[in-house]
């Protein structure tokens, strides 16, 4: 069996890792073929290219795909990929995050690879966007849903989001939850040394965000809430993990409120420095406005740490209110600082929390359950039985 990913772009992020595991853990078993074809990667946010140093043959760069609507760089990737497809005949195709699955899965599609698959991260369309942009992408997104035998999604709310909108049906859908090396969050601990070179104290209260600094991640909201919050909990540190275009923006917010000693930024964060990174952390704040199922919530409840999510996309299949942490609407500044301060004065219930956050990860997000979840789909889709209905036969227009 031969199977070619895509993605845009191999930037530090879930999706980008997700992508990564399920190649190189598919293509270590036998009888499966697995690559990679990634649009160029540039920019603060880093790049996971280096995964594929001692095995290169396993990546290949399309420099046409790139992640900004361009109408003759985006024509170019279609040939180019559809060129790919048809000169190495893969049995399948799989793609990943918005261009790539755009593109790939329409050059797939006119390549006549037998099975395409896309694996929906997070939504392309919703409510966090203008009206042009949500309605362009939606559509491009069911365009490119006829071109697609079956999705796996990393959170049911995605297909039910996809679905509402009219894009396949329930039966084109498979959830695999997006799975990491679970053991270095399991064993993480709050290390001296390690807060120290932060500059935290050894009894600050340690929020985490770990995200690219960027739009709709959340972090404006901590910043809302942090002069009152501080005042509350003289102790408290927010701890950005990872880097982004807006770092300048945010440090200079921390400037203007009086509060940079409050506000740690640690900067690019390999993943496999991640673990530890939680390990000095209190609790999470998981405040995205488009997220899938974000990998921040599962790995820090693998290091028994409590979260506080706004309710959006796949967060309240993990963020269970009151049993791994706590659920808001998004934008409930009040009730984030309630909940973080209910945090900070009580041990026993950040224990509690985090204990029980760690059992349901362990359950359900190992590397290993998602890329035998992956390679079951791809046996069952490739197996002559299975009559794959192509979705333009239903899938509304």
């Amino acid at each position: 069996m031969r199977v070619t990913h895509v993605i845009t772009r191999l930037v530090v992020g879930g999706a980008q890792e997700n992508t990564v595991s399920s190649v190189l853990g598919l293509a270590a078993i036998p009888g499966v073929r697995c690559d990679l074809v990634s649009g160029p990667t540039n920019g603060p946010e880093g790049s996971l290219e280096n995964a594929f140093a001692s095995k290169p043959d396993q990546l290949r760069i399309c420099h046409s795909l790139v992640r900004p609507i361009s109408p003759l760089r985006d024509f170019a990737a279609y040939r180019e990929l559809k060129a790919l497809f048809r000169r190495e005949k893969p049995d399948i195709v799989h793609t990943h995050s918005g261009k790539a699955g755009i593109v790939g899965r329409l050059a797939a599609r006119h390549a006549a690879v037998p099975v395409v698959i896309h694996t929906i991260h997070g939504p392309s369309f919703g409510p966090f966007q203008g009206t042009l942009a949500n309605l362009i992408f939606t559509n491009a997104e069911r365009i490119a849903g006829r071109a697609t035998d079956h999705f796996v999604v990393v959170a049911d709310a995605m297909r039910d989001q996809y679905l509402a909108a009219g894009i396949g049906r329930r039966d084109d859908y498979t959830c695999i939850r997006s799975g990491f090396d679970l053991r270095p969050f399991l064993e993480a601990t709050n290390d001296p040394a390690l807060r120290a070179k932060l500059g935290l104290k050894p009894d600050d209260f340690v929020i985490g965000k770990i995200a690219r600094l960027f739009e709709l991640k959340g972090h404006d909201d901590l910043f809302a809430i942090a002069p009152e919050f501080i005042r509350r909990v003289p102790n408290a540190k927010f701890l950005f993990v990872g880097d982004g275009i807006w770092r300048g923006r945010f440090e200079l917010m921390a400037k203007d409120l009086g509060l940079s000693d409050h506000f740690v930024f640690t900067g690019l964060v390999p993943p496999s420095d991640v673990a530890k990174h939680v390990g000095v952390m209190d609790a999470l704040a998981h405040l995205s406005r488009r997220e899938g199922l974000p990998r921040a919530i599962p790995q820090a409840l693998a290091a028994g740490k409590p979260v506080v999510a706004f309710d959006c996309d796949g967060a309240r299949e993990v963020c269970l209110d009151g049993r791994t942490g706590y659920l808001l609407q998004a934008g409930d500044l009040p009730g984030l600082t309630d909940r973080l301060i209910r945090l900070a004065n009580d041990p026993d219930l950040r224990t509690r929390l985090g204990e029980e956050g760690r059992e349901l990860v362990r359950n359900q997000f190992s590397v290993e359950a998602m890329v035998q979840g992956l390679h079951r789909l791809y046996l069952r889709l490739s197996s002559p039985a299975s009559a794959i209905r192509h979705p333009a036969s239903s899938s509304h227009p």
